[in-house]
């Protein structure tokens, strides 16, 4: 039996043109609070949004960037607005390895109702895409609602196709060609939509 511990790749500040991409931390539940209390981000999601002590809990956990097991990476950033320094939204990877040993990553983005229509989440989860490519990840995927034309768009941008398979009434995208008809390819982590927030998963 193998005692070895998979070591997942650690959050780093990343900067776009327009956005600074920070690795979550506790404290950014204080400023993110409001823009997140928003039933109309559940839209397409379900669910409803965090109390404020339940949103500084979570980010607590997920700022551990692995799952308590070990068994997954958790990456999370919050989008700043460099021009006015607010936050606007966040992206947020889970990763697994495969079933043949590749490292996969389940993406999800989130923009607040007042900053949608903007290309903020295109551009944050571009940036963390180009980031994951960079630490050898093999797939990317993303689960979309068929109605959300907006994440639909930012999937498409990050090189994904839509799959046959659909869980939970969500179209399943992948960076993997051969991924047409629901092979295990990892990843756990929450819906992808810029007008509602993934899926709590961790």
């Amino acid at each position: 039996m193998s005692d070895t511990v998979q070591q997942w790749p650690t959050a780093v500040e990343i900067a776009t043109e327009s956005l600074r991409l920070e690795p979550l931390r506790a404290a950014h539940a204080a400023e993110s609070f409001e823009l997140f209390d928003d039933v109309l981000l559940h839209a397409w999601t379900g669910g409803e949004p965090l109390a404020r002590d339940e949103l500084r809990a979570r980010y607590r956990r997920l700022a551990a960037g692995r799952s308590p097991d070990g068994t997954q990476g958790w990456l999370n950033w919050m989008l700043r607005r460099t021009a006015d320094g607010l936050l606007v939204g966040t992206v947020q990877a889970t990763l697994e390895r495969t079933a043949d040993g590749r490292l996969a990553a389940e993406l999800a983005w989130v923009v607040g109702t007042a900053h949608q229509g903007r290309g903020h989440a295109r551009e944050g989860a571009l940036a963390m895409a180009r980031w994951l490519r960079e630490q050898r990840v093999d797939v990317l995927l993303a689960h979309v609602h068929p109605g959300h034309a907006a994440s639909a768009g930012v999937a498409r941008a990050l090189g994904l196709a839509p799959t046959g398979t659909v869980v939970d009434g969500e179209v399943r995208w992948s960076s993997d060609a051969s991924d047409g008809s629901g092979s295990d390819g990892g990843g756990s982590g929450g819906t992808a939509g810029s007008g509602g927030p993934g899926r709590p998963s961790r």
